[in-house]
């Protein structure tokens, strides 16, 4: 079943549903995030997308900003 395709909780890349589950919101409201620039960019493979564990802690360290603000400020730490 579903759960038995689901990755270890220590995955280093989330799909929107474990996204969701980390962030303790519906996949619903993630995918509208995602699609209004609230999340930080998914890592596109193929027809996937991902979101970078390690990126999604930091990110919500930062307090959670928009993409446009997480972009710059973390090329500017670059």
């Amino acid at each position: 079943g579903a759960a038995g395709r689901r990755s270890a909780p220590d995955g280093l890349l989330l799909d929107a549903q474990e996204l969701a589950e980390e962030l303790r919101l519906s996949l619903r409201h993630v995918r509208r995030l995602d699609d209004t620039g609230k999340l930080p960019r998914p890592i596109r493979l193929g027809k996937s997308v991902r979101w970078a564990r390690a990126e999604i802690v930091r990110w919500i360290e930062a307090g959670c900003p928009d993409r446009a603000t997480w972009e710059k400020e973390n090329l500017e730490s670059a």
